[in-house]
């Protein structure tokens, strides 16, 4: 079974393709599973007719014969934080925000680029909590222009806003290489409303020479989990000039 899409350029991640996350996102609301994970093979065209195809379980991304990403039922098996006051990511985001953006090695990233306006951007942008041990958080009222005609944010949009936080632990900053999203394994256990705060909480996983792993989880006002992910980000290699 075949069918079509096309990633608007508004949601792109590094110039010129489309954010990792928001593709994971459409490929896995093809798998037929509440549980899926999605490999990314290459970056993302925008703006370009893709075929999703599937074969029995697993649904591949293609870009006319090139496999763009995989997505399949898989599990997700985390452990995850207790939810953290509003206010308490506020105030840390007040304070230490220039450092997520200062360097921003992708700025204009849909989902955590600091030069996208809000209502056009998802602005989340995450920073590291005192005392926390690691844990990063970042607050996000999510724009009624992702929503579907009921009020709740499109699948592929929430997976978009799973991506770009679980970067936050593992970054590099500006003092090296950036890292790019390769896997990404996502748990939409309930609906999210466009225009209500959320709070997303991230921490690392691990490391494995340029391979970096780590979390995150998606708050609603009241501190419920709506939603979980896992990612894999690889750390480019640098630039021998």
């Amino acid at each position: 079974m075949t069918d079509t899409l096309t990633i608007p350029a508004r949601f792109n991640g590094p110039p010129g393709s489309a954010n990792g996350g928001y593709t994971c996102g459409l490929v896995a609301g093809h798998v037929e599973s509440d549980e899926v994970q999605v490999t990314l093979r290459r970056p993302p065209p925008l703006e370009r007719r893709l075929v999703t195809v599937r074969d029995g379980a697993r649904v591949e991304l293609r870009d006319g014969d090139a496999i763009v990403a995989e997505g399949e039922p898989s599990q997700l098996r985390l452990e995850v934080p207790e939810p953290v006051e509003p206010r308490e990511i506020e105030q840390a985001q007040e304070a230490g925000v220039e450092r997520w953006t200062h360097k921003h090695p992708f700025p204009t990233c849909v989902v955590c680029g600091p030069e996208r306006e809000e209502g056009d951007g998802l602005r989340v942008f995450p920073v590291e909590l005192p005392g926390r041990n690691g844990l990063f958080g970042a607050r996000w009222r999510p724009d009624p222009t992702l929503a579907d005609d009921g009020g709740e944010v499109r699948q592929e949009c929430v997976w978009a806003a799973l991506d770009c936080p679980t970067s936050a632990p593992v970054a590099n900053f500006g003092e090296g290489p950036p890292i790019v999203l390769a896997r990404l394994t996502a748990r939409l256990g309930c609906p999210v409303r466009a225009g209500e705060q959320h709070s997303i909480l991230s921490w690392a996983l691990g490391r494995e020479g340029r391979k970096r792993h780590a979390a995150a989880a998606l708050y609603d006002s009241r501190g419920r989990m709506l939603c979980v992910s896992r990612a894999l980000w690889i750390e480019l290699k640098s630039d021998p000039g």
